[in-house]
């Protein structure tokens, strides 16, 4: 068959019912050819009849690994950010801001990847990211992201029913900034120290998440919710209780601006 280098002596089971062929590919095991050569050796010993042939070895082990990553990303991902919608959606009586806060640890999570692997590609010349590593980052990020959403958003919250819908933005952002950002930084500085291991994959792990941290606490909590929140206004609460006094609040700052 095309890529296979050459064939080992078979060898026979003490049953006399099992035999063990094993093929040396021409191709490093880990590449992409290997995958190729492999899905074909597949084929054709399946298609031998009654023979029950299974493929084993270092490639089908790999292939099968990111397959499972593959069905476990289409499953976990979505779950844990219907459940922590549901935890945001509680916990702010809202649905508009828990949506918005899930958009923003998703754009935090996507430039988290794309930073890395600039990393990992130009800077350390790994040969291609772990398989596990998108999982992992993943509920990382988010875990984390989301704690400090709670924390400033929930803060904001009490503001706002005190100030007004602005300026409890700006009393909860500067309340909870410094604390967020010490936070963040002492995180990310633990994570990274796992780029002093000797394994590839704890190196990408520490980075990724080292990388996700410092954007959530310099970039999206401390400019972009804020934004966000200013921007759309009482809305950010709809349908609770502080988006349906916007309609007093609207009302009350008309009435001032017709009387003066």
């Amino acid at each position: 068959m095309p890529g296979v280098a050459q064939v080992l002596p078979v060898e026979r089971s003490t049953d006399g019912t099992l035999i063990r062929v094993d093929p040396v590919l021409k191709v490093p095991s880990d590449s992409q050819a290997a995958t190729a050569a492999v899905d074909k050796i597949r084929v054709v010993v399946g298609a031998i009849p009654q023979a029950n042939a299974q493929v084993g070895g270092t490639t089908v082990q790999n292939m099968d690994k990111a397959q499972a990553q593959a069905h476990d990303r289409r499953t976990v991902i979505p779950l844990v950010l219907v459940v922590v919608l549901a935890v945001l959606m509680v916990l702010l009586r809202a649905l508009i801001g828990p949506l918005l806060l899930i958009l923003t640890v998703l754009l935090s999570y996507f430039a988290t990847l794309g930073i890395s692997w600039l990393l990992f590609a130009d800077v350390f010349n790994f040969g291609a990211v772990d398989v596990q590593l998108m999982l992992i980052a993943l509920i990382f990020l988010v875990a984390l992201g989301v704690d400090y959403n709670i924390f400033l958003v929930s803060r904001i919250r009490q503001e706002v029913a005190r100030l007004g819908h602005r300026g409890g933005v700006l009393s909860g952002l500067a309340a909870t900034g410094g604390v967020i950002t010490s936070a963040g930084m002492v995180l990310a500085a633990t994570f990274a120290a796992l780029g002093t291991e000797p394994q590839v994959a704890f190196i990408e792990i520490g980075i990724m998440v080292a990388i996700g941290v410092l954007i959530d606490t310099f970039l999206v909590r401390s400019v972009v919710v804020p934004a966000l929140a200013l921007d759309v206004g009482r809305a950010f609460w709809w349908p609770g209780r502080l988006a349906r006094n916007a309609v007093t609040e609207g009302a009350t700052s008309y009435s001032e601006s017709v009387r003066r």
